[in-house]
């Protein structure tokens, strides 16, 4: 059986996109375990392996299936979307935002039709998306367009941690205010089925609590009683196995051992803190509820060192092997 076939977006040509990705591809450990095929352009990771010390041949192909997928060839689809003579490094511009944008909606396309079996990520820019009038804010929002599906899933997976999301880039206030039974319902249902396409047949989930100590009946606020409670045991009504509200102060060190198979947070910094502090580097997001698998870097396209050789390409690495691990049982429907 062939080894799983992976887009790797470039991502923002001005971040540290080309550089992790010539790094990574650089650890004949990918290989092993994938057939990468990289969407971005030439001149870029030429550049990004000149600063890097790498040194790697660029082998330009037309179809993903045409690759060498062989370690010491960085199998490349050439999109001629960047003007060398005016690429700021670590800048914010219209022409990242977009070159960002045509890596990603390349690969995104051949996953959702089945050319290739996963996507993997690395970052793009907000404001250079929004400088280059791209009607998407993130790879969520494109990834939401390709689908059909409005609403994705998003998973963090750092060793055998898994980590969904109830409520993500919002303010804290408006966070809690969005947290009610329906939702908790709804997500425990999509958190199951996102699992069973990754082919987990165990699914025991935790629903991370929001007050300290899970509110002690009411003693530290009613959130736990009046909204999550009723919502995980509708869950639980209809078979799946959910549980909580735990603590959240004692949940997630609880799944990573082995309690529960994941974890839903309430809010972003909840389910972060908990996945970055275990292992920041190794931490990866994984779009789930949606008919594609894609793995992403969970850090972004990092201005600062652009160009200067030093980003670490181990997140990187990691996304490409969770790509290659998941996508044999991923179950596109």
């Amino acid at each position: 059986m062939d080894k799983p076939l992976i887009a790797v977006s470039m991502g923002d040509p001005a971040g540290v996109g080309p550089e992790i990705t010539v790094k990574a591809l650089n650890n004949p450990e990918i290989y092993e375990v994938c057939r990468p095929v990289v969407t971005g352009h030439r001149e870029v990771l030429q550049q990004a392996m000149e600063f890097s010390d790498v040194h790697l041949e660029l082998h330009e192909i037309e179809r993903p299936q045409d690759g060498r997928f062989q370690h010491g060839t960085i199998d490349l689809v050439h999109l001629d979307n960047v003007r060398m003579e005016e690429l700021k490094l670590g800048a914010i511009q219209p022409m990242g935002g977009r070159a960002a944008y045509d890596y990603f909606m390349l690969a995104g396309r051949w996953a959702h039709e089945g050319v290739v079996d996963a996507v993997a990520t690395t970052p793009i820019n907000k404001e250079s998306l929004q400088a280059a009038q791209v009607p998407f804010i993130d790879h969520t929002a494109m990834i939401a367009h390709i689908s059909g599906v409005e609403d994705p899933l998003t998973m963090f997976e750092v060793r055998n941690l898994r980590i969904f999301f109830l409520t993500r880039h919002l303010s804290l206030k408006d966070a809690i205010e969005l947290i009610d039974a329906d939702r908790v319902y709804d997500y425990l249902k999509r958190c199951d089925d996102a699992l069973r396409k990754l082919g987990l047949k165990k699914r025991k989930l935790a629903v991370a609590a929001l007050n300290p100590h899970a509110g002690e009946q009411g003693l530290f606020g009613r959130e736990e009683m009046d909204q999550l409670t009723p919502g995980i045991q509708r869950a639980t009504a209809e078979g799946i196995d959910a549980h909580g509200p735990v603590p959240a102060d004692s949940v997630f060190y609880q799944a990573q051992q082995g309690r529960y198979d994941a974890v839903l947070s309430l809010y972003h910094d909840q389910g972060h803190i908990a996945a970055k502090m275990l292992d920041f580097e190794r931490t990866v997001s994984i779009t789930s509820g949606v008919p594609f698998l894609r793995t992403s870097v969970d850090h972004g396209t990092a201005f600062d060192i652009a160009g200067k050789g030093i980003a670490s390409p181990v997140s990187m690495e990691e996304c490409i092997k969770a790509a290659a691990k998941y996508a044999p049982q991923f179950v596109r429907n």
